[in-house]
């Protein structure tokens, strides 16, 4: 049995992208002979004193792993990382990303292994950040969806002429806020838009995002469902319409795949991997960032123009099967963890 330790932080609950990774491929472990340990960076706490078999480090607690590997705790055992975000993060102001990236590079260049998320991604790592091209093995995330916890029978619609799906925490990255206003703008009986996601992980944004609700344009139009066991975002993905996200930037965009899987057309802004899944026209609407009206543009053909739309949840449809399932991934993300550890017997 192959035994591997993801060094990582937070909840296992976390209904994040990277979270709902390391959840789907601990699931698939036992099939492959394998196991995965899961232990928390916590203060000064060696991460390398419980762990056993490859050493698999999360992007999320990179620098906070160096010191120990610069001390030596490792004691020679195969390191590898797993990366959902680039070096110095997401989310952080400017002076603390140009702190943090040099420190995550740090780590990276010491490990024999780099888990990429996205072909993207991938390409970035080497030409952006000067990473070992030869060390960058891409496991994209799968886009099947659990099963529903009831049919997808829930009319989301509510009265209006589509439903638009969107799963976002509400970080300032992920767009919330843009995404309202684009939803502001358009006729009261255009859209229904349905938020799924943690609102509690940045206090300053979330008051922005529920103050902005609160204003007489977009009364009764949005329906804010919260943080969702899988299940239940697979029922909703099931019942909508439209899916749009104005997130900056994506290393892959789980919820982009999810959508194509579930065939939904997709909107967003034309930045990060989702030129990558979605061709403009295609398979859903690529906007310029930043382009809140062009965004409301594109939402309101997609409620009026249904066989526009019928056509491109057709793309999305035939996009989603050419996508990786977790069954897939799993078969890379085993697979090259195991040529590491056979390196090291």
């Amino acid at each position: 049995m192959r035994r591997i330790t993801l060094v990582t932080s937070g909840s296992t609950d976390a209904l994040t992208g990277g979270h709902l990774y390391h959840q789907r491929m601990a699931e698939q472990a036992r099939g492959r002979g394998a196991t995965i340990e899961r232990i928390s960076v916590r203060g000064l706490r060696n991460p390398f004193r419980a762990g056993r078999g490859v050493v698999l480090v999360d992007s999320l607690v990179a620098g906070a792993v160096l010191p120990w590997v610069l001390l030596g705790a490792q004691q020679a055992r195969p390191l590898a990382a797993i990366l959902h975000q680039p070096p110095g993060g997401v989310d952080h102001g400017r002076i603390h990303t140009a702190l943090q990236e040099p420190i995550d590079r740090g780590l990276y260049r010491r490990c024999e292994l780099l888990i990429a998320t996205s072909q993207f991604f991938a390409h970035d790592l080497v030409e952006r950040w000067h990473l070992p091209r030869e060390r960058i093995c891409v496991v994209e995330p799968g886009c099947d969806l659990p099963d529903a916890t009831s049919p997808a029978t829930e009319d989301l619609r509510r009265g209006r002429h589509i439903a638009v799906l969107s799963v976002a925490n509400w970080w300032p990255n992920k767009g919330v806020l843009e995404l309202l206003e684009a939803v502001a703008v358009l006729p009261l009986d255009h859209v229904t838009l349905h938020l799924v996601g943690r609102t509690d992980v940045d206090r300053g944004y979330a008051a922005r995002v529920r103050a902005r609700l609160t204003a007489p344009d977009l009364a009764a139009r949005v329906v804010i469902h919260g943080a969702l066991p899988p299940p239940d975002v697979a029922r909703l993905y099931g019942s909508a319409d439209v899916f749009a996200s104005a997130s900056h930037s994506e290393t892959y965009g789980m919820v982009f795949g999810e959508a194509l899987g579930a065939g939904l057309p997709v909107v967003g802004w034309r930045t990060g991997n989702l030129p990558y899944l979605v061709e403009d026209g295609r398979e859903g609407c690529l906007v310029t960032r930043g382009d809140v009206a062009g965004l409301a543009r594109a939402l309101r053909r997609l409620s009026t123009d249904q066989p526009w739309r019928a056509e491109l949840a057709g793309g999305a449809r035939r996009r989603g099967r050419l996508l990786p399932t977790w069954n897939d991934a799993a078969d890379r993300f085993f697979g090259a963890l195991t040529r590491l550890a056979e390196a090291h017997d």
